[in-house]
């Protein structure tokens, strides 16, 4: 498929271990859940992987809808607490989000969902091209997975005619030195595409601090190898990206948030950095010109924005409380809900977000599998 033609077909878009899986009734369900958009969240569990659907309504408040299984097993990152996949975007819509893909650490494969509202059908489970996956991005008809156990890889899949294809030559080795299950520290932790397609980053932890970006040309093929641009700050976790197509990326250690011009030849240039003086700033997610990032070691959310040329600039180190173990989050399409998940309370905290990056709390859902992990709305 042509570059002109991917553009065309933009698909969207980073304690005690349960295994429970919730059992919230939907007999009498509130007649304010009326519109269709929900939101997913996986439980990862190590005796068969699971993912909850909840209702959206237009107040942002959530309801359970059902759960679905992906016939396969989640896993856990080994010295993983709250965060048993230690990674963004373990869970993903494409195609427009008319399906949804999951991970699946245990059994080494990813699993391929229908969406129609809240309902899920499943399609598909395929190996993942590696071992231990932990996340999966899009573009286009294009799909890559992140494997993050042992050496670590990237494999591409195509999205083509209702059916998820691996592309059996577009697998590439990180050369990390690592476990299967990876050390949560050192296993890699994010996998994306450039909003223009042209480039596909990896995140590596403190397995070498830094960002591998491969290159993918017109036909989807990756460059053989990835080129490294070492963090400005240690444990490069995840990332998402500003308007200009700049990354803005948490870096861990020390709750940092730095920014980075993508450049033609695969290298990144600094914009700058900020931390915001938590504990563990790991997740991030980006509405309507801001950055909300989610700290781990604090069980909060910080809200950041751009100065001149992209630098990355604190709002409000405490822009919400959420509870213990502070994980993964998403955004609702319309950038007005933001839903942090706590894997280490086993909660999903629901805030609108106002003008400024504010953050007011609208609900808390309780009864999620403590240590769960990846979570998107639709």
């Amino acid at each position: 498929m042509k570059r002109h033609a991917l553009l065309r077909a933009a698909a969207a878009g980073s304690l005690v271990i349960g295994v429970a899986v919730a059992t919230i009734s939907t007999a009498g369900a509130s007649p304010r859940h009326e519109q269709r958009q929900a939101l997913f969240a996986e439980t990862d569990s190590t005796s068969g992987n699971t993912v909850i659907s909840y209702l959206r309504a237009s107040d942002g408040t959530i309801s359970y809808f059902d759960t679905y299984s992906t016939y396969g097993l989640g896993a856990v990152a080994s010295g993983a607490t709250a965060d048993p996949l230690a990674s963004q975007s373990g869970l993903a819509l494409i195609d427009g989000g008319r399906e949804l893909v999951a991970t699946n650490p245990g059994s080494n494969s990813i699993s391929v969902f229908s969406v129609d509202g809240p309902r899920l059908r499943f399609l598909a489970q395929m190996a993942s091209g590696g071992s231990f996956p932990v996340s999966v991005s899009s573009y286009g008809d294009l799909v890559a997975v992140l494997n993050a156990g042992g050496t670590g890889a990237v494999a591409e899949f195509r999205w083509n005619d209702q059916r998820l294809t691996a592309l059996p030559t577009q697998i590439r080795s990180l050369g990390l030195a690592n476990t299967t299950p990876p050390d949560y520290l050192h296993g890699a932790g994010q996998v994306g595409y450039t909003p223009d397609g042209t480039h596909l980053i990896v995140t590596t932890k403190h397995s070498t601090d830094s960002y591998e970006v491969f290159s993918v040309s017109w036909q989807g093929v990756l460059g053989a190898t990835p080129v490294t641009t070492v963090a400005d700050s240690p444990v490069p976790f995840s990332f998402n990206f500003d308007s200009a197509g700049n990354v803005v990326a948490t870096e861990a250690l020390n709750s940092v948030v730095s920014a980075y011009h993508v450049n033609a030849n695969g290298t990144l240039t600094s914009l700058g950095s900020v931390s915001d003086g938590a504990h563990a700033l790991c997740w991030i997610s980006s509405a309507n010109g801001y950055f909300f990032g989610d700290n781990a070691g604090s069980g909060s959310v910080s809200s950041f924005t751009e100065g001149a040329g992209g630098v990355p600039v604190l709002v409000n180190a405490t822009a919400g409380t959420a509870h213990a173990g502070t994980t993964d989050s998403s955004v609702s399409p319309d950038g007005n809900f933001l839903y942090v998940e706590s894997g280490g309370a086993g909660t999903i905290d629901v805030y609108h977000i106002g003008t400024g990056a504010t953050l007011t709390p609208v609900e808390t859902l309780f009864n999620l599998p403590v240590a769960s992990e990846g979570i998107v709305a639709s």
